[in-house]
């Protein structure tokens, strides 16, 4: 039977303003991308998010970033390698606290956004954040894109590198991110994202940006929880899974 795991962008909201259904969402998916202040998420927020995980038997994983509050981590940083690795160990040991106080622990690393793309491609800064994930606990996994800088860098220094892949975002042929810039970027239709979910599971191409079909290797699946109707299409995605004997279980 395959095994696949759902996660899942949570713990965003900050003060007034709310983002995403993270009680919904912590009851589908199996791995929490839990933001850790620098682009989204606040004390009372993150220490909520850890105890719903928490509750729901939900592994929680460091969501680091660029320290960009304003943009959401959306835009590129020029820091240092030091001052990133300093950056991301910063916040792995935030979310730690409120993981270790609501009865759970930080059970791998992510980034967010443009650290995300950035570690792709951006040799420096891929080996930052492994370098942090390394000093901290080196038993962490690392979550990211196939092919990437980031993964490499895990892989040379020991650590375990888990593939993502992305059910409600567009690929380019080379297995790479549409830019969120681009028209069609973002998929909104939960029966289309969950057929292309099922296709990568089953090791089947899925259709790119240019019409062009192209495979797409995946240990854990991410459905944004700020996405238009994310929770319907986790949920849809899920049930979808489930049909086909694909047995959902963290990969941590």
């Amino acid at each position: 039977m395959t095994t696949i795991d759902l996660n899942s962008d949570v713990g965003e909201s900050y003060g007034r303003w709310v983002l995403g259904d993270d009680v919904a969402m912590l009851d589908i998916v199996t791995s929490a991308n839990v933001a850790c202040g620098f682009h989204a998420g606040d004390p009372p927020t993150l220490r909520e998010t850890c105890r719903i995980a928490a509750t729901n038997r939900v592994r929680i994983g460091a969501q680091v970033a660029y320290h960009d509050l304003a943009g959401f981590g959306r835009r590129f940083v020029d820091a240092t390698p030091a001052e990133l690795t300093d950056d991301v160990l910063y916040q792995i040991g935030a979310l730690e606290a409120f993981a270790k106080v609501a009865g759970s622990a930080v059970a791998y690393v992510k980034p967010h956004g443009a650290l995300y793309n950035t570690a792709v491609h951006h040799d420096e800064h891929a080996r930052a954040v492994v370098e942090a994930v390394r000093a901290y606990d080196p038993s962490l996994p690392v979550l990211g894109l196939p092919g990437s800088r980031l993964l490499a860098r895990a892989d040379a220094a020991g650590l375990r590198s888990v593939r993502e892949a992305f059910a409600d975002r567009a690929y380019t042929p080379e297995a790479t991110l549409v830019s969120r810039r681009e028209p069609g970027a973002v998929l909104d239709d939960p029966r289309v994202v969950a057929e292309r979910v099922l296709a990568m599971v089953s090791g089947e191409p899925i259709e790119a940006i240019d019409g062009s079909l192209v495979r797409v290797e995946a240990d854990s699946i991410c459905v944004h929880g700020d996405s238009p109707g994310a929770v319907a299409m986790a949920a849809a995605v899920r049930e979808r899974l489930t049909e086909r004997g694909v047995e959902i279980a963290p990969f941590s």
